[in-house]
């Protein structure tokens, strides 16, 4: 027994590097929802997705710090400094000009491109089923595949995905408050299409989110030549398609579960409140 538990560990183990950057690319559009569109009134919701970005993130520290070093060789440090700078004098303009009421400012556009930029990778992870299939194929074991590795990808994938969708339902909120609720289902099929695109672009031909500082031609490129095939558009098309009707029903389940939770929590409050006056008529009685 003990044997079968070390190597399920073992199989496990060879998924948590790589899984945990993907759910941190996953997880960073969910956090900047947060600040861009809305803040959750779940502080669980609010501080879990924070303590999973820094676990998600902790185990690829040296990879993220080594890819960095090699961005500034790359480009060089007069291109770096020259960036710091053109940051600092956008920042100056946001604080000092666009202070106008109802203006949204530089920074949140700003925020609002690195949104949309990273957003593709929480819908990723589900392309990474193509690892089980890998590891499958290796001899693990019929035990080893149901009891660990299984639940370890469904775990993996239900967390990224449903940070896809809170995600996006975060902007349609923050559409409905700014009164363009009509616009809702078509930002969110504009959004499903840019996240196929994006997937496409990431799993087959490996672009990441960073190639648009660090490669911006090659990007450019491919996705002016390369995607108007018969096959890119039918994979992009398939996956639109699979992005869009699991979006639908995840999201139906997280409405569900937000009106029973908070249903529930108003009534212990009713609850709570008539003891409260009950108590208070006793005292007064």
């Amino acid at each position: 027994m003990m044997g079968l538990i070390l190597e399920a560990l073992e199989a496990m183990g060879h998924n948590v590097r790589w899984m945990s950057w993907n759910l941190f690319l996953g997880l960073l559009p969910l956090a900047l929802s947060f600040w861009l569109f809305r803040k959750p009134r779940s502080r669980w919701l609010l501080w879990g997705t924070g303590f999973l970005l820094g676990a998600t993130f902790l185990p690829s520290t040296r990879q993220v710090l080594g890819y960095l070093r090699h961005i500034v060789q790359d480009v060089g440090k007069t291109y770096v400094l020259g960036a710091i700078v053109i940051t600092l004098a956008l920042m100056a303009v946001d604080i000092w000009v666009l202070r106008q009421r109802g203006v949204r400012s530089l920074r949140w556009w700003v925020g609002f491109f690195w949104f949309i930029a990273f957003l593709p990778n929480a819908p990723y992870v589900l392309t990474d089923i193509i690892h089980l299939i890998r590891q499958i194929k290796e001899g693990n074991s019929v035990w080893i595949v149901t009891l660990a590795l299984i639940p370890q990808y469904l775990a993996f994938m239900l967390v990224g995905f449903g940070a896809y969708v809170l995600s996006v339902m975060n902007l349609g909120y923050y559409l409905k408050q700014q009164g363009w609720g009509k616009f809702i289902l078509a930002t969110e099929t504009i959004v499903h299409g840019l996240s196929a695109i994006g997937i496409y672009l990431g799993r087959f031909i490996r672009f990441n989110t960073w190639d648009i500082l660090t490669n911006p031609d090659a990007l450019v490129n491919t996705v002016m030549n390369d995607l108007i095939g018969k096959r890119p558009v039918l994979v992009m098309a398939a996956t639109f398609v699979v992005i869009a009707v699991l979006y639908w029903v995840m999201k139906q389940v997280i409405l569900g579960i937000s009106q029973r939770f908070y249903s529930s929590q108003s009534e212990s409050e009713s609850i709570g409140e008539s003891a409260n006056s009950a108590d208070s008529i006793d005292l007064r009685f």
